[in-house]
């Protein structure tokens, strides 16, 4: 297993605190003329990917945020969004029409609840799944 360097640990900390390679090379002390090259190189090493997952998971864990909490916080995001809310007419009156509250985000809230949930460890592909989106949508056309 090859060692890290003190330059390539140092990159490794800017990188996790930036996600930008090149800025995090240059912080590292890298005098390359492409250092956007630099960290696609640093960026492709076992050493340093191993380092990175490594830091990533100690930081993950000091977080002590449980699957439930986060399952039932993207349930509460998904089922808020689809709250139906009145239409209203240009002096605010109601029009007797109703429209879901905010699709986008719900779809964003399943779409990540689905990652959460079906991400297997071993294994750097999620399951895929297609997304239809129907206007007026009700539990009577599903």
């Amino acid at each position: 297993m090859e060692k890290l360097t003190q330059q390539q640990k140092n990159f490794i900390s800017e990188y996790l605190k930036c996600l930008d390679g090149e800025i995090s090379a240059r912080k590292a002390g890298y005098k390359d003329v492409n250092l956007k090259r630099r960290a696609e190189i640093l960026l492709s090493k076992d050493s340093v990917i191993r380092e990175l997952n490594r830091q990533l998971n100690n930081q993950l864990k000091t977080l002590h945020i449980q699957k439930g909490y986060v399952v039932k916080k993207l349930l509460q995001i998904a089922e808020f969004s689809l709250e139906e809310e009145d239409i209203l007419d240009k002096e605010g009156n109601p029009t007797g029409k109703k429209k879901l509250r905010d699709t986008s985000a719900a779809l964003k809230a399943l779409d990540s609840l689905c990652k959460y949930l079906f991400l297997k460890e071993d294994d750097s592909q999620y399951l895929q799944a297609k997304i239809i989106t129907i206007s007026n949508l009700n539990d009577k056309k599903i």
